[in-house]
């Protein structure tokens, strides 16, 4: 394998080698035989060995150029339209079957940590791009955390059951990812406990209302990334490709076993998102009531001295009363009498 210009693109390298003048430096590569990666004095003596069935070649790209692309295309014999999505990208997972190979797209998903106050994005997205062909398996990733040094791990790890060859570089590229979904959804369950207790905790505070909408939010880009990656994992499982051998079906039904429950956890986690939003909006409904009763039954309260002011203010000529003796107490006393019966009403119908 050779080795990157920059830290980044070392994680995207299947092993280190020597790095040959003139390889582009978003390309890695190494031959593999008896899953173990062996040595190559050059690409091409390495393509020239994996078609002679000595081994398999893997080549690794981050973010490829079209110049790159277009000369492996040509070395691989890649379709033009598989070509372009490995250098433009493509957002939703999928299989395609040309002449000579298998493409298979897969998203990827990262968890992102932030401060407890904070609204902005948790789950940042990518995308990885298998070719398979008989003799060699090309990865191409597209933004998102790099998951080779795990990829390369499983693939070398020891297996009686799973075969040898470039579908154990696709199954391992899809058990990793997987894994990610999998993490990623269980840290989005505490996201979503943690909103419950936060619009709940506090029965007397304004209920949080943004916090839930923006992890819903989130679940929907998640599940967007999940959604269609049940279908070509099934499609590998139950149909027949070529350079897919039948015993590696049971590995690729797993996967798709484990989509299946990660979409269950990611509907749930909508649905109680959704009862937690209704509920936020009803609380949040009640609490405006409740200030408005409190408004209203101020006001009332306050209405009362003012009438009184009101009337007295019109100097009328004739008033009997203000020559009585000791009438501006009888009408002060009047007047915090029916202020004081009207708080108690309004107390006793829990206005106030």
């Amino acid at each position: 394998m050779t080795q990157r210009s920059n830290r980044e693109s070392a994680h995207d390298q299947p092993v280190p080698a020597p790095r040959p003048p003139g390889t582009p430096p978003e390309l890695v590569w190494s031959r593999y035989l008896g899953g173990r990666p062996c040595p190559a004095a050059g690409l091409l003596d390495a393509v020239a060995a994996a078609q002679r069935g000595d081994g398999y070649l893997w080549i690794g790209l981050h973010t490829p150029s079209e110049q790159t692309m277009a000369r492996l295309g040509a070395q691989l014999g890649l379709h033009e339209l598989a070509v372009e999505d490995a250098v433009h990208g493509h957002r939703r997972s999928k299989l395609e079957r040309f002449d000579e190979h298998l493409f298979f797209v897969v998203s990827t998903v990262a968890y992102q940590e932030r401060g407890a106050d904070e609204v902005a994005e948790i789950v940042t997205t990518g995308e990885l791009m298998v070719f398979l062909g008989e003799w060699f398996v090309m990865t191409s990733r597209h933004s998102g955390p790099s998951r080779m040094p795990e990829v390369r791990a499983e693939v070398e790890q020891d297996s009686d059951d799973m075969p040898l060859g470039p579908s154990r570089v696709l199954y391992a590229c899809l058990s990793v990812a997987l894994d990610d979904f999998e993490r990623v959804a269980a840290q989005m369950e505490e996201e979503v406990e943690e909103c419950e207790e936060l619009v709940f905790g506090d029965s007397a505070a304004q209920p949080d209302v943004e916090r839930p909408y923006a992890i819903k939010r989130e679940l929907i880009e998640f599940r967007r990334c999940i959604g269609p990656l049940e279908a070509p994992l099934n499609a590998l499982c139950t149909r027949e490709f070529p350079y897919v051998h039948d015993d590696a079906k049971p590995y690729f039904r797993e996967l798709a076993e484990r989509v299946q429950l990660v979409r269950e956890s990611v509907s749930a986690m909508e649905d109680q998102l959704t009862n937690i939003l209704q509920s936020a909006l009803a609380r949040a409904s009640m609490a405006d009531n409740r200030d408005m009763r409190k408004i209203s039954a101020a006001v009332a309260i306050l209405a009362i001295p003012t009438t009184m002011g009101a009337i007295y203010g019109m100097n009328f000529e004739e008033m009997p009363e203000l020559r009585w003796a000791g009438s501006y107490f009888v009408v002060m006393a009047f007047n915090a009498i029916a202020m004081l019966v009207l708080y108690l009403l309004f107390r006793k119908f829990k206005w106030l």
